[in-house]
């Protein structure tokens, strides 16, 4: 496996640089970012993971997200991946819609045609790219892993992250689609990509999850009091009442006043940071 370099650049003491690589499980070109921070000679850093939601790139909290202060004081790497396959003959929505297709992989290892050539996101993200990432970028310690995402991408943080607990110290996410078996995003996406057959959506929701056993010890949520999406698509209290009935750790915030943007992520993704690096020290 082998990475191009698309583009580098220095910022606080750092480089931010975005790659691309054939991706075997997506059979797909693939595009992700990586921010190293400044670091002694032969460091080994701890890796954060960013999952990016509906419509997305790497490019959205590249550019957006005002994490590379916090990381460079923290000695964290970032990565962002990309949100779904893409390229000539990629199935898309067929009627083009934002939610479902391109850019709406919802981390998951699609069954149905057309999608199943090549919407393979789950093991993109759970075992492609990390073995990439060791191979590659010398300075990644992937012995200390975190994982965090907003919307669909705090959807794949909760589920990546509680199917693999020894994998990923912490968990956090912003305005996260906790039970997308539950809500329109989650049932079309979910229906479209594994079929009518609901039996097989429970490991791609994050409660479902948990009733069924599994357990993270460090999970972190902020909501928006004010994001227009929190009622019909998010509905956070679902992941609340999940964890109270599961005795399963759980830290929600709600913030007031904050919506669904990056306006929100940025207020706090430095926060969200310092909580990982805390869980990712020995």
């Amino acid at each position: 496996m082998s990475l191009e370099t698309l583009s580098t650049v220095h910022a606080h003491g750092g480089v931010q640089t975005v790659y691309r690589h054939s991706s075997t499980s997506t059979q797909t070109p693939m595009e992700f970012s990586v921010f190293v921070p400044p670091h002694e000679a032969g460091a080994k850093l701890p890796v954060v993971w960013y999952l990016s939601g509906l419509t997305c790139t790497h490019d959205n909290v590249t550019e957006k997200g005002e994490f590379r202060a916090a990381c460079a004081e923290l000695g964290l790497i970032f990565i962002a991946p990309d949100t779904s396959p893409r390229g000539e003959g990629v199935a898309d929505d067929p009627d083009g819609s934002y939610d479902f297709g391109l850019g709406a992989g919802f981390y998951v290892n699609a069954t149905q045609a057309p999608f199943a050539e090549h919407y393979h996101m789950r093991d993109y993200i759970e075992t492609e790219l990390p073995v990439l990432i060791a191979a590659s970028i010398p300075r990644a310690d992937m012995n200390h892993q975190s994982i965090m995402g907003h919307s669909m991408g705090g959807h794949g943080a909760l589920t990546i992250g509680l199917r693999n607990p020894d994998q990923y110290r912490a968990i956090s996410a912003f305005s996260p689609v906790v039970a997308p078996t539950q809500v329109p995003w989650g049932q079309k996406a979910l229906a479209g990509y594994l079929g009518d057959d609901q039996s097989t959506w429970a490991e791609y929701d994050a409660c479902a999850l948990i009733r069924a056993g599994a357990r993270h010890p460090h999970i972190l949520v902020d909501q928006g009091g004010a994001d227009q999406f929190l009622d019909a698509q998010l509905k956070t209290h679902i992941l609340k009442d999940t964890c109270d009935a599961s005795d399963q750790p759980l830290t929600l915030r709600m913030q007031a006043g904050y919506d669904h943007s990056y306006y929100f992520i940025s207020s706090f993704i430095a926060n969200h940071l310092a909580w990982h690096a805390e869980r990712l020290r020995d």
